[in-house]
């Protein structure tokens, strides 16, 4: 110990022995949060680093695209040369145009089938790729491929399958003596083809995501439910459903939403016939934005369909979060 501490210790200790106050010394002095603000700037601006670009693609392939439709939708524009200010002149066609609303009512049939469907199968699949099955791997890889290739290839697959000429499915039924089904000539056949195809494509993602959500469900729940003497079938009821109950909402929202955006499908197989039994909102829209050139009145039908998918999604938003609180 230095002399120089030796002497205070001894000073102290006298002034203290003395009765007097021991000397004061100036007192540290620390701002409250002076070092948290450099990191909360830093963890702003790493935020502002990784936001940036994806925000920057949205405006550009999303936000601007979707004012710019919504001004056209406003306008009599064909896409070429100047337009024209029509004010609501193009919603007001949609309300009394038979097509739009054909297209409309096949859009709610076709999404009223193949979403329930669609996640029923993807369920099905998750319990049973999430089961002790030989060869599991190799079937979860073949069930998701669909998801894999492009739409395009998809549906022209779809298109060996049923076309009503040259398809395998027809060919199978002449073999047998059968008759066959008229694909692309009966509005029901062709109808179903679409469904059909759709549900291919869609039940490997359904079936990933509650693959997902099952395998985060702890295995001493079912024990414990076994012990109690329930059945496999309520186990399933009971406790898997409810349990994959975050997945349901994810999937039923992003199905909802392909549903009403389907056209590659529709527009390789059957085109929207035969008679328009299988157009729909986004074919319907293509052909009047680029056959017969309307695009004005194509946008407004691009803006409906937009406000119809986020009304559904806000308000299944707003019903689960209120689930959520009363839980």
């Amino acid at each position: 110990m230095s002399a120089d501490t030796s002497a205070r210790e001894e000073s102290t200790g006298e002034a203290a022995d003395e009765g007097g106050d021991p000397p004061a010394f100036p007192a540290r002095t620390y701002t409250a949060g002076a070092g948290r603000a450099p990191a909360r700037q830093r963890s702003t601006c790493a935020a502002a680093g990784f936001l940036g670009p994806n925000l920057i693609l949205l405006g550009v392939f999303l936000f601007l695209p979707l004012g710019w439709a919504l001004l056209i939708s406003f306008q009599e524009s064909n896409g070429f040369g100047a337009s024209g200010w029509v004010g609501l002149a193009n919603y007001q066609r949609l309300v009394t145009d038979p097509t739009f609303w054909q297209s409309a009512l096949n859009t709610a049939v076709f999404t009223v089938i193949t979403v329930p469907l669609s996640l029923a199968l993807g369920l099905g699949l998750a319990v049973l790729m999430n089961s002790v099955l030989p060869g599991r791997r190799i079937f979860r890889t073949l069930v998701y491929l669909p998801m894999v290739i492009s739409g395009i290839a998809t549906a022209l697959m779809g298109v060996l399958l049923f076309d009503e000429v040259t398809g395998i499915l027809n060919k199978l039924l002449r073999e047998g003596g059968l008759a066959t089904i008229p694909w692309q000539s009966q509005g029901t056949a062709a109808f179903a083809s679409i469904i059909l195809v759709t549900l291919w494509i869609r039940v490997g993602f359904n079936m990933v995501i509650y693959l997902a959500g099952l395998q985060s469900i702890s295995p001493e729940l079912y024990e414990a439910a076994r012990l109690e003497g329930a059945s496999s079938w309520q186990q399933f009821r009971y406790l898997t459903v409810p349990l994959v109950g975050p997945s349901t909402f994810f999937l039923l929202i992003m199905n909802v939403i392909y549903s009403f955006q389907v056209f590659d499908t529709i527009f390789v197989m059957t085109g929207g016939g035969p008679g328009r039994s299988t157009s729909v909102l986004v074919t319907y829209a293509y052909e009047n934005g680029f056959v017969t050139r309307d695009q004005s009145y194509a946008a407004a039908i691009g803006i409906v369909i937009f406000l119809i998918t986020l009304i559904f999604t806000a308000v299944q938003w707003k019903g689960n979060r209120s689930r959520d609180d009363v839980g």
